[in-house]
């Protein structure tokens, strides 16, 4: 029976619970020993993998899917794209924002479908000269894209997605940590009542959420939210710690606080040019804080990082 259970991100449909396992669980364990609290045994960790719902079916093997701008057809994926290359403009200098390029807004562009693929194969551009994206192909940014908005709009995908991860809660389980696409799916998850009736979550510990969109995210789940336009307590969930690096472009709204209450602690971390790596986000002492502190009871997770941790430098993408 897992006490701690992990929800993976987008990117993910080539590995399986068992290879994804074998990346998270020290990592997550070693972000619990950087606290000094005691470390839970590896078989106290779960998975809840739901990447090979988005895997595809049939065609050649060996052949990855040939992606690239005329694939983002929806208007949810047109829309998701935009945000992220506005946030990725507004924390890499190197990156040309949207208005630079000759910007009329999503609106503006969403009537002539040709003028609509020139402004993702201007986004596509600008996006993979980012430092932290160096080196990821268009092919991989609209696969990501497709399987975010794929959640949004596709009741099949969500529904699987959610039994998934209500499969590997069970009423022993204290923790659900959840990165990027995978806190969606366990924030829904954890506020279904056909669900949640026994379940008794101490934390629920978000990373690089995109929760807090209002346009695209934020109006789409399940529950909606209130008349004020306030996100509904997950009622499974006694605390909730939204971690987010500044520099995330999937968590373009990097503070949940404003959309789902005063009862969440949101908390800044820093992953270097790793800024939406699953890894990097369970390595930090700020999420291994909120993990303790949802397994032992621990009054606060919110004190400071240490002065002295290190910000990588190195290359590399999301996870």
């Amino acid at each position: 029976m897992a006490k701690v259970v992990f929800v993976h991100g987008v990117g993910k449909q080539y590995l399986s619970e068992d290879s994804l396992a074998r990346d998270v669980v020290p990592e997550l364990l070693g972000g619990v020993r950087l606290t000094g609290a005691p470390v839970p045994p590896p078989e106290d960790v779960g998975i809840a993998f739901y990447g090979d719902i988005f895997r595809p079916r049939g065609g050649r093997a060996g052949l990855e899917e040939p992606l690239d701008a005329v694939d983002v057809e929806s208007d949810e994926e047109f829309a998701l794209l935009m945000e992220w290359w506005a946030r990725a403009a507004a924390t890499d200098p190197a990156v040309p924002g949207p208005d630079a390029a000759g910007g009329r807004g999503t609106v503006g562009w969403a009537g002539s479908q040709l003028l609509r693929i020139d402004r993702v194969r201007a986004a596509l551009d600008a996006l993979t000269g980012a430092q932290f994206l160096t080196g990821v192909l268009d092919r991989l940014l609209v696969s990501d894209l497709k399987q975010m908005a794929g959640y949004l709009t596709d009741d099949t995908i969500r529904e699987r997605a959610k039994a998934r991860l209500a499969a590997r809660i069970t009423p022993d389980t204290r923790v659900v940590l959840a990165h990027s696409l995978g806190s969606v799916v366990a924030y829904e998850t954890l506020c279904d009542p056909e669900l949640n009736a026994d379940w008794d979550v101490h934390m629920l510990v978000t990373l690089g959420s995109p929760l807090g969109m209002r346009g695209l995210v934020l109006p789409r789940l399940r529950p909606q939210p209130a008349a004020g336009g306030l996100g509904r307590w997950p009622v499974a969930v006694r605390r909730w710690t939204n971690i987010a690096d500044a520099t995330d472009i999937v968590a373009v709204v990097r503070e949940l606080r404003p959309a789902f209450g005063d009862r969440v602690t949101d908390l800044p971390v820093r992953n270097g040019s790793h800024m939406h790596d699953a890894t990097r986000y369970l390595t930090a002492v700020q999420t291994g804080r909120a993990t303790a502190a949802g397994l032992y009871g621990a009054e606060s997770c919110d004190a400071p990082p240490d002065a002295t941790e290190p910000v990588p430098a190195d290359g590399g993408t999301s996870g």
